[in-house]
């Protein structure tokens, strides 16, 4: 079983960036946890803060399960990268670590929701995990 987990911009400075809405945990360390969890599982780990990235990444994703992504400010501005969850032949799970309807209000709106198998948001870095979970109970 191989899973893709996509970041979005600016998911490269967790641990740094404000952490007291996104932690203090590192990609590098949630990574860890989830390949230590679930060893048996292929993870892929991939982050850009370019919107094109994301939407060839997902296009590319051929030879996964499943995709866990957390599209960071694209969620709420990019009609292109929903077209790309979309047309995705496997099921996307979204994930916020914040609950986004609980910030600004510009934020309170997800365009990927409508296209997501599933979305997770306000439990921290564990929405990772939770994706991960639910994409593998999806598979078995």
């Amino acid at each position: 079983m191989k899973i893709l987990i996509l970041n979005g911009p600016n998911l490269n400075r967790l641990g740094i960036r404000k952490p007291e809405i996104y932690g203090t945990k590192t990609m590098a360390q949630i990574l860890l946890e989830i390949q230590q969890k679930w060893p048996d599982v292929h993870f892929v780990y991939r982050q850009s803060n370019h919107e094109g990235d994301l939407i060839d990444w997902l296009q590319e994703a051929n030879d996964v399960c499943g995709i866990v992504l957390n599209a960071g400010g694209y969620t709420h501005t990019s009609v292109a990268l929903r077209d790309a969850v979309e047309d995705c032949a496997v099921p996307v799970v979204e994930v916020h670590i914040s609950d986004i309807t609980k910030r600004e209000p510009f934020r309170g709106i997800s365009l990927l929701t409508e296209v997501c198998a599933r979305t997770i948001m306000g439990q921290g870095t564990n929405g990772y995990k939770e994706a991960v979970e639910y994409l593998i109970a999806l598979n078995n």
